[in-house]
C-alpha cells in the first residue's frame, strides 16, 4: 500500500469512527444538572453560606463534577455587577438559578421567566419575586427570611445592654431596595421603645469612614449595621470602626461576632442555605417552582462576644446571657 493511500485509509476511518453513532449496548454521556449560584459578597465573607448549601447537596446525594456542576459567581460587594453575573449564567444555560441576596434575585427574576429560580431573600412580595409565600406562582421560590418582629428585637437587645440609650445609628444603603422596609420597621420599633434613630447612607465601601464620624458627632450611643453585601464583604472594616468608635454595635450575621463584632441576632444563614439546597434538589427531581411555597426561618441565633462588650466597658445582663446561643470569650 502506498503511503498516500495508507493516510487516506486511516483518515477516513478516523473519521468514520468519530461520526458513527454508539453501538448498541453502550453508554452514551450523560448531561448532568448545571446549577448558577450569584453570592453577593466575595469568597470569604460567604463561605458558610456556599459551604452549607454544597453540604447539603453531597448529603442528597450529589458529587460536585460528577452529578452536579455548580457555578458560584461573586459580586464583591457591588450591587451594580448583579446584571452581568446573572446574564453570564444564563448564557451558560443553567438548568437552575440560586440567588444570594435581594439584588440578585431581582436581577435573575428580570434577566429570565423560564429557569427556575431558588431565592434566599428578605420579603420577596415587597419585592415582586413571588405572588404571595403559600402561592409563588410563576419560575421563583425558596426561603425568605423577613420577619418584622426580627427588626424589633435588635432594638430590645441593645436597650438592654446599653444603660439610658435613647439614639441609634443605623447603617443602611439606600440601593438596596429592601432597606427601605428595615428602616421602616426599625423607626416602629424605636419609637415604641423611646429610641430615636440616624440613618447613615453607605453606597459604597469609601462611604465607611464618614457615616461612622457623622454618628460619633451626632452622640449616637449604639449602631444597627442593615444585612446587605456591602456590609457583608466589608465586616472586619466596620467591626474595627465600631471598635475605635466606641459603638456598641448589633449585626444580622453571627460572622460579625465571630470577627470582633459585639452582638448579632438573626435566621441561622447557613441553615437557610441548606434549604435552598432541598429547593434546588426538589426541582432537579422535577418539582415546579410555582408549586412550592416560600419557606421562613425557624431557627434564629443570638451571639454575643464578651470580649468586645468588656472592651466597650459594658455589664451584660445576666438574663441576656442565659438567652445567647452562643457567648464568645
Amino acid at each position: 500500500m502506498q503511503r498516500r493511500e495508507f493516510f487516506a485509509l486511516f483518515g477516513g476511518a478516523a473519521a468514520v469512527s468519530v461520526l458513527q453513532p454508539a453501538a448498541a449496548g453502550e453508554q452514551t454521556p450523560t448531561k448532568i444538572p448545571r446549577v448558577g449560584y450569584i453570592a453577593g459578597s466575595n469568597a470569604a465573607s460567604t463561605e458558610h453560606m456556599v459551604g452549607a448549601f454544597r453540604q447539603r447537596l453531597r448529603e442528597l446525594g450529589y458529587v460536585e463534577g460528577q452529578t452536579i456542576a455548580l457555578e458560584v459567581r461573586y459580586a464583591e460587594g457591588r450591587n451594580e455587577r448583579m446584571p452581568a453575573l446573572v446574564a453570564e449564567l444564563v448564557g451558560l444555560k443553567v438548568d437552575i438559578l440560586v440567588a444570594g441576596n435581594s439584588v440578585a434575585a431581582v436581577a435573575a427574576r428580570k434577566a429570565t421567566a423560564a429557569i427556575p429560580i431558588v431565592i434566599v431573600t428578605p420579603d420577596p412580595v415587597a419585592l415582586g419575586l413571588v405572588a404571595s409565600l403559600a402561592r409563588p406562582g410563576g419560575n421563583v421560590t425558596g426561603v425568605s427570611y423577613f420577619n418584622e418582629a426580627i427588626i424589633a428585637k435588635r432594638v430590645q437587645l441593645l436597650q438592654e445592654l446599653v444603660p439610658g440609650l435613647i439614639r441609634i445609628a443605623v447603617l443602611r444603603n439606600p440601593t438596596v431596595a429592601v432597606h427601605a422596609s428595615f428602616w421602616q420597621d426599625t423607626e416602629v420599633a424605636a419609637r415604641k421603645l423611646g429610641v430615636a434613630l440616624q440613618p447613615l447612607d453607605v453606597h459604597g465601601s469609601g462611604d465607611f469612614e464618614a457615616a461612622f464620624a457623622a454618628a460619633t458627632n451626632s452622640n449616637a450611643q449604639a449602631l444597627i449595621a442593615l444585612d446587605d453585601a456591602l456590609t457583608v464583604a466589608y465586616r472586619p472594616r466596620i467591626v474595627a470602626l465600631a471598635a475605635s468608635s466606641r459603638l456598641p454595635a448589633m449585626y444580622g450575621l453571627r460572622e460579625f461576632p465571630d470577627d470582633g463584632g459585639l452582638m448579632s441576632y438573626g435566621p441561622s444563614f447557613a441553615d437557610l442555605f441548606r434549604r435552598a439546597a432541598t429547593f434546588v434538589d426538589k426541582i432537579l427531581k422535577g418539582a415546579k417552582p410555582s408549586d412550592l411555597p416560600v419557606e421562613q426561618p425557624t431557627k434564629f441565633e443570638l451571639v454575643i462576644n464578651l470580649k468586645t462588650a468588656k472592651a466597650l466597658g459594658l455589664k451584660l445582663p445576666t438574663s441576656l446571657l442565659l438567652n445567647a446561643d452562643e457567648v464568645i470569650e
